[in-house]
């Protein structure tokens, strides 16, 4: 699978070809370690575990950290399905005023606000003079670790 580059503010399809990756026969324990056999007994497809709508599925690159709180942070590869509806409490991203943005969605009697996951950043109120648009439903954050 050949990587892509891309900018933060241009959302990319995503390409469903097969990666097959052996899934371990085990639990991992993230206590003290335990014997395990040296084999894995079956394949995974990422795409599978990732993705629901391969057609409604995009992928961006995190910038800022106005999400820390909820364990996305700058530089994190985000997995955007277009064909969810988009309910309270899910993390969008959206269009606010031509610009995107990951952040948190309030929806609750008439009012929508785009809240983000650290305390830094207010609460930001749609208001009807706002160009708004949930753009799609963040399903998994791939996050590197080293």
């Amino acid at each position: 699978m050949q990587a892509k580059s891309f900018l933060i503010h241009q959302p990319i399809a995503v390409d469903a070809v097969a990666l097959w990756l052996d899934v371990c026969g085990w639990q991992v324990s993230a206590g003290f370690p335990s014997p395990a056999a040296d084999h894995a007994q079956e394949r995974i497809d990422l795409n599978q575990q990732l993705i629901r709508n391969k057609a409604a599925t995009y992928i961006f690159r995190v910038k800022g950290d106005s999400m820390t709180g909820a364990g996305i942070y700058e530089g994190d590869v985000l997995l955007v399905d277009r064909s969810m509806d988009p309910k309270h409490n899910h993390i969008v991203v959206a269009q606010l005023n031509n610009e995107f943005t990951v952040k948190r969605l309030y929806r609750r009697g008439g009012v929508v606000k785009l809240l983000a996951e650290n305390p830094i950043y207010p609460p930001r109120l749609i208001k009807e003079e706002d160009d708004f648009l949930v753009w799609g439903v963040v399903t998994n954050n791939i996050h590197k670790l080293c």
